[in-house]
């Protein structure tokens, strides 16, 4: 995703890619990014680099590793951080905005989610399977109306960015799925389809989203618990080999992101006073499972 975004908006800005291999820095910068998409192949040419000691601060820093790794890369790159530098995460789950915090205040952090995905086909070489609304917005009012430029910047280099007033309810939406599925597949090492078809497995989801239903609601935001269980239901029975990136995870013996799947809702839950056991059951249980191996 990183590899998308960063490739398609260097069309009209200065883009920096902050590589962890020195090989993939030389490949963009020799040969460029190769992109699969809408039928063609195109080639974009950011600037990679291995080191970002010497470029100094950005007007944006998009973050798009994995969230395991988000405060490690902030902290290795935080001199591309300035005082009027804005950060922003499109990443799977929720609560980014607590590790953005430590360094940028909340007036200066765009969370979002992305509806665009992508895939690693080799070194410098992705394909963009397919196009969706990148939805924006901050934690706190844009008080200097900043998103309406990233918009049209973003929406001139082939994206559809869509500005949100409340995008937590967003967040929370697109959570559900990953607090269930994603989350019950990874513990049992299972294929989608097989939560629709068991009874047993079904019932845990169930009641996993029933407690992320009354935890969002808490924080103010109001789902049809009901209409969710039919929506997950339908992706179980739609992608009955699909495969979710917690599951992935575990299966090639790498950290999950978890903490901010699952744990965020044990973390919303304890700050309005609930209980979660099987959201922290799912936490632990996947911990356990990243320790011990499968």
């Amino acid at each position: 995703m990183g590899s998308i975004y960063g490739g398609r908006l260097s069309l009209k800005n200065e883009v920096y890619l902050i590589a962890t291999r020195e090989t993939l820095a030389e490949e963009i910068n020799s040969r460029g990014l190769k992109i699969e998409e809408l039928g063609q192949v195109n080639i974009y040419h950011p600037t990679a680099v291995t080191d970002s000691s010497e470029l100094g601060p950005m007007d944006l820093v998009i973050l798009f590793v994995k969230a395991t790794a988000s405060e490690t890369a902030l902290s290795q790159n935080a001199g591309l951080i300035g005082p009027e530098t804005r950060l922003m995460t499109l990443q799977n789950g929720a609560g980014h905005e607590d590790i953005l915090g430590k360094f940028a205040p909340p007036e200066r952090i765009i969370i979002g989610t992305t509806e665009d995905n992508g895939a690693v086909l080799g070194p410098a070489h992705v394909r963009r399977g397919g196009e969706g609304k990148t939805n924006v917005g901050m934690p706190v009012p844009d008080g200097e109306n900043f998103l309406p430029g990233l918009k049209e910047s973003f929406d001139s280099c082939g994206f559809h960015v869509k500005i949100h007033d409340n995008i937590q309810y967003l967040i929370w939406d697109k959570l559900f799925t990953n607090v269930s599925l994603s989350a019950v597949t990874g513990i049992l090492q299972v294929d989608m389809g097989y939560i629709a078809a068991n009874p047993h497995a079904w019932d845990m989801t169930c009641r996993l989203i029933h407690e992320a239903v009354l935890t969002a609601r808490a924080a103010g935001m109001d789902f049809d618990e009901e209409q969710l269980k039919e929506r997950v239901r339908l992706t179980s029975l739609n992608n009955p080999q699909g495969c979710t990136s917690i599951r992935a995870d575990l299966r090639s013996g790498k950290k999950t992101e978890v903490n901010t799947i699952s744990g965020a809702v044990v973390r919303a839950a304890h700050k309005y006073g609930l209980e979660v056991p099987c959201h922290e059951f799912v936490v632990n249980m996947v911990h356990a499972m990243e320790e011990k191996g499968i």
